[in-house]
């Protein structure tokens, strides 16, 4: 794997987390598209958003005969309607309030005929405003926004290179916009016990469909809360007994009692002379550590010839 600094950009939070909140909010308008009108997948996978070498992209979206595809552009800093009959629009992603946001992109949808209906309002975040209402979040600092799609790029590259070593039931790699976070999830094959919810505008239900089953998950995510940088998590579900205590990769990574999860410092890998390597070591070490306590079939499950 090729890798250049260019690649792993500093991301320091504080420089950018105003932008991050409106962009977080945007990208909920724009997936709750996604879950008005596809067909569901389990553990709500139809619902995600997946990496471009530009930006996010719903993939194709039915609507009355025709499909349609929103992608956000983070070079170009447009996001784009494109239908399946050759109508393009576009809605500048540039300082503007979420309100503004909403609107233009409701008005852009609505002239193709689209029509989706959606709860307007954002999930699993403690504040919830109204999209047209929300005068209060507009920052957008492209070049901050750009950095960060660079490590996520780089990022869904090695997590991609992860999710090539098994062969049993695994996700996509993919963005979750309630979470705002990059992940891809093993599992083992086995029901899970009922998820006890609890996640902030979020109900309980939608927790239980994405835990029915025993998975191991990994995934980068800006930061926030008890996290206060960007960082690489992994988890188990259901945790099993010694997992908080297993040695993992690369130095470094840590366990946090207040999340229940693995977390790996994005500088940390950042500061590797790999660092493409050090996350890969960090996904399979976490995952080592779920699969070999939770006893999974690995025999079946693992691609042996890639690790």
């Amino acid at each position: 794997m090729r890798e250049t600094s260019a690649a792993w950009p500093p991301l320091p939070l504080g420089e950018w987390r105003d932008s991050y909140d409106t962009l977080h909010i945007w990208t909920q308008i724009v997936g709750k598209t996604r879950l008005a009108l596809a067909p569901p997948e389990n553990h709500w996978w139809h619902i995600a958003l997946y990496a471009t070498p530009r930006g996010l992209t719903t993939a194709p979206i039915p609507s009355d005969g025709m499909s349609f595809a929103v992608d956000f552009d983070f070079n170009d800093h447009q996001l784009y309607v494109r239908t399946s009959d050759g109508r393009t629009g576009v809605v500048a992603l540039r300082p503007r309030t979420v309100a503004d946001f909403y609107a233009e992109y409701k008005e852009t949808l609505g002239s193709f005929g689209v029509r989706a209906k959606i709860r307007p309002v954002p999930v699993e975040i403690e504040t919830a405003i109204p999209f047209a209402s929300d005068r209060g979040h507009a920052a957008y600092d492209a070049e901050a926004v750009a950095r960060w799609w660079q490590v996520m790029v780089a990022s869904d590259l090695v997590l991609k290179r992860f999710r090539g070593g098994f062969i049993g039931k695994a996700s996509p790699v993919h963005f979750f916009w309630g979470s705002f976070d990059l992940a891809a999830t093993r599992f083992s094959g086995r029901p899970a016990p009922a998820h006890p919810g609890g996640v902030p505008n979020c109900p309980d239900y939608v927790m239980r469909e994405a835990y029915s089953h025993e998975c191991s998950s990994v995934g980068f995510w800006p930061g926030g809360g008890v996290i206060d940088e960007a960082a690489y998590y992994a988890y188990a579900y259901p945790e099993p007994e010694g997992y908080s205590d297993r040695a993992v990769e690369p130095r470094g990574a840590f366990f946090s009692p207040e999340l229940r999860e693995f977390i790996l410092p994005y500088e940390t890998v950042r500061a590797a002379g790999s660092p493409g390597e050090a996350l890969l070591r960090f996904c399979e070490s976490t995952y080592d550590a779920a699969a070999d306590l939770a006893r999974w079939d690995r025999a079946a499950l693992d691609r042996r010839e890639s690790r």
